[in-house]
């Protein structure tokens, strides 16, 4: 068997298109980012004779597929095209009918997919499902670019734990908060507004009652070109000492908010709190503290995969130490605080160091006056 030049070059071509058509689906996938969960983000786009004639996404929980917007966008033009998707087409009836049943019967010629869905119902059964219906499928173009879109659902489907992302700032020594009466900034403006926008791309913002009691939070993103919706307020409290006058009680009817209590805190409270529209999440408790890995399981059950953790020094320590942060946000400003400070990070205890423990994929960038370091928590 041998091929001739032009062969090659055709098929160049053909991976080259590919690998275009299938990163459009992808940057239209992140249209979705906040509001599919617990449902992945997916993208997906109709090409036919080489051109973009169909483009969707899966744009809110409940509602219609990727495939299926972009399908009914490209008509009766999607006979005989190609389908791009960023994940398997799921093959099961869920919120929505199957979506290998919308492929088939618009007449798709060919479905290049990035990535498998982890989903146990789904997992390779779509893909083998058009393969037997006589449809041309190409798996992994793009796969590396396609699971990391969608880490906190893989997460949640191979653990039912949330992907837990630690946002903090801190001085150049360390130090997460000044002495009383400092100022309680310590990162720079563009600093917040990037905290902003992890915010809006999350799930959930976890803080402990700590924060709450000496910050008074909102939880928010509250750039002026925010995003059509704000990500669920966590409050970790195991006694239920959330202030009734607190900025998150206050706006718990407008915005989603929970509190996590231990199984014993008083009932009394937790009704008056739940009266005022927050949502109390009974959960088992270690001594004093709350077993963080039976309120993150609580968070996915209720559809919250991506948690990003603003609980402060405490609360980060704890989610680090026990194996149960992903991923690390520090804004490291250029300041100097001293040992009237709090410190960032208390003890990490042996499994850290003893082990392969510490940070990889280590990524710097600059922003404003501070740098953001980004990383993923190794396991050990």
């Amino acid at each position: 068997m041998w091929r001739c030049e032009r062969d090659d070059e055709l098929a160049d071509a053909m991976r080259e298109a590919d690998l275009a058509f299938m990163a459009r689906a992808l940057e239209l996938a992140e249209r979705g980012r906040g509001f599919t969960s617990p449902n992945p983000v997916v993208g997906a786009v109709v090409v036919r004779d080489g051109r973009i004639v169909g483009e969707g996404l899966h744009e809110r929980y409940g509602g219609p597929h990727a495939e299926v917007n972009a399908l009914a966008e490209a008509g009766e033009k999607a006979r005989g095209a190609s389908l791009y998707v960023t994940l398997e087409p799921c093959c099961v009836w869920g919120n929505t009918p199957p979506c290998t049943d919308a492929v088939v019967a618009a007449g798709i010629r060919r479905v290049v997919v990035a990535a498998e869905d982890l989903n146990p119902e789904v997992s390779g059964r779509g893909i083998a499902l058009l393969r037997e219906r006589g449809l041309t499928v190409l798996t992994g173009v793009l796969r590396d670019a396609a699971e990391a879109a969608n880490e906190p659902y893989t997460k949640f489907r191979r653990t039912g734990l949330p992907l837990v992302r630690v946002k903090m700032a801190l001085s150049l020594d360390g130090r997460a908060a000044g002495p009383e009466g400092a100022p309680r900034w310590i990162s720079c403006p563009e600093s917040r507004e990037r905290a902003h926008a992890m915010r809006a791309a999350a799930d959930c913002v976890m803080v402990g009652i700590g924060t709450v009691l000496a910050d008074d939070p909102e939880l928010t993103d509250r750039r002026s070109a925010r995003a059509p919706r704000q990500p669920a307020r966590l409050v970790l409290d195991r006694d239920l000492r959330l202030p009734h006058r607190s900025r998150l009680v206050a706006g718990a009817r407008s915005v989603r908010t929970a509190v996590a209590c231990g199984e014993d805190a008083c009932a009394r409270r937790a009704r008056e709190i739940g009266n005022l529209g927050v949502e109390v999440w009974p959960v088992p408790s270690d001594g004093p503290a709350l077993r963080l890995d039976a309120v993150l399981r609580r968070a996915a059950e209720h559809g919250m995969i991506d948690v990003l953790c603003e609980g402060g020094p405490r609360v980060a320590t704890s989610l680090l130490r026990e194996g149960l942060a992903d991923r690390l946000a520090l804004f490291v400003a250029p300041s100097l605080i001293g040992r009237e400070g709090t410190d960032a990070f208390g003890s990490l205890g042996p499994s850290w160091w003893k082990g392969d423990g510490g940070l990889r994929d280590v990524r710097w960038e600059r922003i404003g006056d501070d740098l953001l370091l980004e990383a993923r928590v190794a396991r050990g």
